[in-house]
């Protein structure tokens, strides 16, 4: 189906343009605003608020003058909530898809596809807040009892990035409604206008004023920085890069907030000559091309065993070429541009100097001229065990192929990064599966799949990746703290 620009315009002056505190849609305390644009031409799209320091702190006063509210309302009721919210994501999900591609890129198949994951956070959280338990025991002397209950850890800093802009906000938001928290949302300034349609969404689904705030804002550290150091706020979560991710852990400190850091990778997927060379092809494509490349789940190195490793290459490039470039919007459009030049460059970046290293190019390599910040998808041999592109996180449509003789050698390439936030892996060996998945250091894996992410399973690295669980029966565990009252032994004295 193809896309009018008056279906665009319109969905676009549908969208709020200014930050939700406290219930209120209000523009910046400064009058000032960040334009966003459409990254397959560059065209402007429109004009939203940009959060001031006084906006934010706003926005927690909102957050931490609804907190024991919420947290009091009954679990049924903040089930319902979300439960509906769930809902009208899916009726809306033509509106949320196309405002996704405007933003963002991505092609509207892609879109779709996170419309239905992301709203999903929302209805597994939803079945989670009836679930959350605490116990009664008999201290081993008998001579109390012990009482366990959770509740939720308060007011919460979510800061969300560019790349999935429905799904990186419901990860979060979903478990810290299901728990009683609120909330300030700080998204991405390259791709806000799904996070205040979201919002909106929120409000129509019943939220309370002031449990949701949204603070976009082109001055982010000045922004949350105050945020993190006021003891109001008890709990940060933040998706992004492992150095900013850094930062803000050390930021954290002062406060001792409780931190959940979805942070870099640096994905190795690893074929075997015993794997099923067309699901191998597939899960790769998968992999590698989902989202254009800009994951952090991505195949950033495809390390495939000498047998196969020509065949491999040969139909992972035949299918790589097959990929049509252009505006997400357009019905044949299988990759869409990258979000900005910036990221565009550094991909090219890479493959330059992996090119200049020794590495050949099998299919693409090049930026696509004309408007907007199109890359060609694709595939590089040959490349030097220290070049940059194997320890960067690629962010784009490369595939790098590097070739490995014993499985020994596989796992010690695969480790032999600072990031372990996932890793995949082909091969019909039921046993070697089973040894990948207990020796390579990552917190996700995939056996013969290209794809990891669900909602009912806990997202999250190790090492230099993050620290903390979204998703999964651990997600709302991180917006819960533990309460234990001791109780004197009520037979005493009888």
């Amino acid at each position: 189906m193809t896309i009018s620009q008056d279906q665009e315009r319109r969905l676009l002056d549908s969208v709020p343009t200014g930050l939700l505190i406290a219930g209120q849609w209000r523009p910046s305390s400064t009058g000032e605003t960040i334009d966003v644009h459409d990254p397959s031409t560059g065209d402007l799209l429109t004009t939203i608020a940009s959060a001031s320091p006084a906006d934010g702190e706003a926005a927690l006063a909102a957050a931490h003058a609804a907190q024991e509210g919420w947290a009091k309302t009954a679990p049924r009721t903040r089930a319902e909530i979300l439960r509906k919210a769930f809902e009208l994501i899916t009726a809306r999900a033509d509106d949320f898809a196309l405002l996704m591609t405007l933003e963002m890129g991505k092609p509207l198949a892609d879109s779709r596809a996170e419309v239905a994951y992301g709203a999903e956070f929302l209805r597994w959280f939803s079945e989670q807040t009836n679930r959350i338990t605490g116990r009664y025991s008999v201290a081993p002397d008998g001579a109390a009892r012990l009482l366990v209950t959770k509740r939720p850890v308060g007011p919460c800093l979510l800061i969300t990035p560019w790349n999935f802009p429905l799904a990186m906000g419901t990860r979060k938001i979903g478990p810290a409604l299901a728990a009683g928290c609120t909330l300030i949302l700080k998204p991405a300034t390259l791709t806000p206008l799904t996070s205040l349609l979201l919002a909106r969404t929120l409000i129509d689904a019943g939220v309370p004023d002031g449990v949701v705030n949204v603070i976009p804002t082109r001055h982010a550290g000045a922004v949350t920085g105050p945020l993190i150091k006021d003891s109001r706020l008890r709990k940060l979560s933040f998706t992004g890069s492992t150095e900013v991710g850094r930062r803000l852990i050390a930021d954290s400190a002062e406060q001792v907030l409780r931190v959940s850091m979805e942070l870099g990778g640096n994905a190795p997927l690893l074929v075997f000559e015993d794997a099923d060379l067309d699901k191998a092809v597939d899960g790769a494509l998968l992999a590698k091309l989902r989202n254009g490349g800009e994951a952090c789940t991505a195949a950033n190195r495809l390390l495939v065993q000498r047998p196969v490793a020509e065949e491999f290459t040969r139909r992972l490039a035949d299918r790589f070429g097959q990929y049509t470039v252009g505006r997400g919007t357009l019905p044949d459009a299988k990759i869409g541009p990258l979000v900005d030049e910036d990221t565009r460059d550094k991909v090219d970046r890479l493959v330059t100097s992996a090119v200049e290293a020794g590495a050949k190019v099998v299919t693409g390599g090049e930026k696509v001229p004309g408007a907007g910040y199109f890359y060609q998808p694709t595939v590089l041999t040959d490349i030097p065990e220290d070049a940059e592109i194997l320890r960067e996180e690629i962010f784009g449509p490369v595939a790098p192929i590097v070739v490995f003789d014993t499985e020994d050698e596989a796992v010690r390439l695969a480790n032999s990064t600072e990031y372990g936030l996932v890793a995949y892996a082909f091969t019909s060996d039921l046993n070697r599966g089973l040894r990948l998945a207990e020796r390579l250091d990552t917190g996700m894996i995939g056996i013969n799949t290209g794809i990891v992410s669900n909602p009912a399973a806990p997202f999250g690295g190790v090492k230099q990746s993050g620290v903390g669980r979204e998703g999964g029966l651990e997600g709302i565990e991180e917006y819960l703290e533990t309460r234990y009252v001791g109780i004197a032994d009520p037979f005493a004295g009888q």
